[in-house]
This record gives C-alpha cells, sequence and structure tokens, in this order.
C-alpha cells in the first residue's frame, strides 16, 4: 500500500527551495546541504509564537515521521505571510505581499443610488423565461 503523502507528486520542489532559501537569508547563513525535512525540524515553537494560525501549523509527525511534507511547506509559506505584519522584521519576504486594509466610507446617497442599478451578475436574459416549461423531463413547447 501506497502513503499518498510520501509521493512526490505531493511535493512542490520549487516552493521548498524558495522556503529554504527564504531561511538561509533570514539567517543569514548558509544551510547545511541536507534534506529539506531535516533542514526544517528545529523551530515549531517559534512559529506558534509568532503567530501563525493554529491550522496553518503542521503536525510534528508531517515533519519527523515525513507524513506531510507539503502541509510544512505551506505552514512555512504562513510564516512568510505573518512576518510582513511584524513591523520589527525587516528580512526577506516569502510568498506574495498581504493585501492592507483599504476601508471605504459612503454616502447614503451613494448607497441609494447603487440599489437602482441592475448589477450584471443578476443576469440579463433579454425578456426570455423558463415559463411553460414544465418541469424535468418536458421539452419546452415553442
Amino acid at each position: 500500500m501506497i502513503n499518498i503523502w510520501r509521493c512526490a507528486e505531493g511535493r512542490n520542489k520549487e516552493q521548498e527551495q524558495e522556503v529554504i532559501q527564504w531561511i538561509a537569508d533570514v539567517l543569514g547563513e548558509k544551510l547545511p546541504d541536507q534534506q529539506y525535512e531535516d533542514i526544517l525540524k528545529d523551530g515549531v515553537a517559534a512559529i506558534k509564537k509568532y503567530g501563525v494560525p493554529e491550522e496553518e501549523i503542521f503536525q510534528t509527525a508531517d515533519l519527523f515521521e515525513k507524513r506531510n511534507i507539503p502541509q510544512v511547506t505551506l505552514c512555512l509559506y504562513a510564516l512568510g505571510r505573518i512576518t510582513q505584519k511584524h513591523p520589527e522584521y525587516t528580512g526577506p519576504r516569502l510568498g506574495p505581499k498581504m493585501a492592507d486594509e483599504h476601508k471605504r466610507e459612503f454616502s447614503e446617497e451613494q448607497l441609494r443610488a447603487s440599489e437602482a442599478h441592475l448589477s450584471l451578475q443578476m443576469g440579463y436574459n433579454k425578456g426570455a423565461s423558463q415559463s411553460g416549461h414544465g418541469g424535468f423531463g418536458n421539452t419546452r413547447h415553442m
């Protein structure tokens, strides 16, 4: 029986390499030439303390028993995302830039004006309808 988490298809070598490079840049030193999972064995507690959401943190067995290495990589990307929100962190970035909050304020007049518009998401069918269709299995009489 094949363990699906140990299959190479679930792993993204480009992401793993990007994570390794990011860690090396953060530490300011070259990492040992070892397997990806061996390099990452330290730091699970630090990830929790830094603010990575609990649902994005990998299980210890995912790393130590190599059960789910893609989840480990996703957790490290989450850590890279969280570091962008810490002003004391000035190191390199991992993953896409996090969006900043952009609150918008609308006047009552603007809100009322928007109610009159027909959104294209509502659809427009030029008067066609399904009236007279009759239901499933029946043909439409025209």
